[in-house]
């Protein structure tokens, strides 16, 4: 097979949490590697909606050790977000290998083998910061009516798109913010799904810091309450955030249940009363695949196993960037650093423990160089 590249990190993702990983990788002095997928970095931000912004203000949307350029009061939109991470990257001279996708992680012996695009990679730790997400979209919605257009919420981008009467599908905060947008350009807009929740608005006093503090320290699996919030999140989304549903309501949207099934072509709603319309936005969530992962590493919820990242029976697996990973603010760019530097912080500890061991004398801040197979 020629050459082996040997690394002893390798990041899967480039976005925020694989990038705010690698920064933390670096000031331990782990040799790493960020496998990202796109092109340019931010891509994945770019390929949003038109009017996407993010749920809290610039000065909670920095990643370790630069602060987001904009007001500290404004809320970025996601141009903004993907030019940062370009500028993140650069500046802090990380690592990055774009245009370079992660096909399937193994174990060999005390490795970890990935085969990408561009060859195989073995690593002594692998962090997975990126779930090859795809819209999750219930299996009756091959059996709608053709004539009615469909689109999931990674494929809507503004509401030339729409057409008619609209049902979005899913009342989380992209379908509240995608129906607020179909009704104020004048389409009938219907919002079916069951709510989220909402962080109650007085958390937001003082500039947000009482919510930032609520979003770390409280909602966290730290806390009783936490770990009560945490199987809500992954199963239902995350409480509604910035937004309320009164909102939705007060641009002219209707609210109606969730959808079970199709009826002649046409959406059902529970209850039995069917629906109309021209077009449907699914925004039901994304599915997080893992089948690229030659390890049993994945619970009956369809996420990994872990505790703080670190994967559970695999001593050099990691996740970074997983819904309310360690807490509610691990879902928000501003949280996900400090996921990042736990498991950065683990995996330097068990560098050293394996480098300090007989026979060693690299440190950890010599890179592991190509050898042969």
């Amino acid at each position: 097979m020629g050459e082996l590249a040997r690394v002893q990190a390798v990041i899967v993702g480039g976005g925020q949490a694989g990038l705010a990983t690698a920064h933390g990788l670096a000031a331990r002095g782990v040799s790493y590697t960020v496998l990202e997928a796109d092109r340019r970095i931010g891509d994945q931000w770019r390929r949003r909606w038109d009017s996407l912004r993010l749920f809290t203000p610039a000065r909670y949307d920095g990643l370790p050790g630069l602060k987001f350029p904009a007001p500290a009061a404004s809320f970025p939109g996601k141009d903004e977000m993907a030019d940062y991470l370009d500028v993140y990257a650069r500046d802090g001279a990380l690592r990055v290998r774009t245009g370079v996708r992660a096909l399937t992680l193994a174990r060999r012996g005390d490795s970890y083998m990935l085969e990408t695009t561009s060859g195989m990679i073995a690593a002594d730790h692998v962090v997975v910061a990126t779930g090859y997400q795809r819209p999750k979209v219930p299996a009756f919605a091959a059996g709608i009516n053709p004539a009615i257009t469909q689109l999931s919420a990674g494929e809507y981008r503004n509401p030339s798109q729409l057409t008619g009467e609209v049902l979005v599908v899913g009342a989380g905060t992209s379908g509240v913010e995608i129906a607020i947008e179909a009704a104020q350009a004048g389409h009938r807009t219907v919002l079916a799904g069951r709510g989220t929740g909402a962080v109650p608005s007085i958390t937001y006093a003082f500039n947000g810091k009482f919510f930032w503090f609520y979003a770390n320290r409280i909602a966290s699996v730290r806390t009783p309450m936490g770990r009560r919030m945490k199987p809500l999140v992954l199963a239902h989304g995350a409480p509604l955030i910035r937004l309320k549903m009164g909102d939705a309501i007060a641009a002219g949207v209707e609210r109606a249940p969730r959808i079970v099934g199709i009826d002649d072509g046409n959406p059902v709603f529970d209850g039995g009363r069917r629906a109309r319309p021209d077009t449907i936005v699914w925004c039901t969530g994304f599915a997080r695949d893992y089948s690229w992962i030659r390890m049993a590493v994945v619970g009956a919820d369809g996420f990994p196993r872990h505790t703080d990242g670190v994967a559970e029976g695999e001593p050099g697996l990691y996740f970074v960037g997983l819904p309310f990973q360690t807490r509610l603010a691990s879902g928000l760019i501003g949280g996900v650093g400090e996921d990042a530097a736990l498991v950065a912080t683990v995996i330097a500890n068990r560098l050293r423990q394996s480098i300090g061991g007989p026979g060693w004398t690299r440190t950890i801040d010599q890179p592991i160089m190509s050898r042969p197979l």
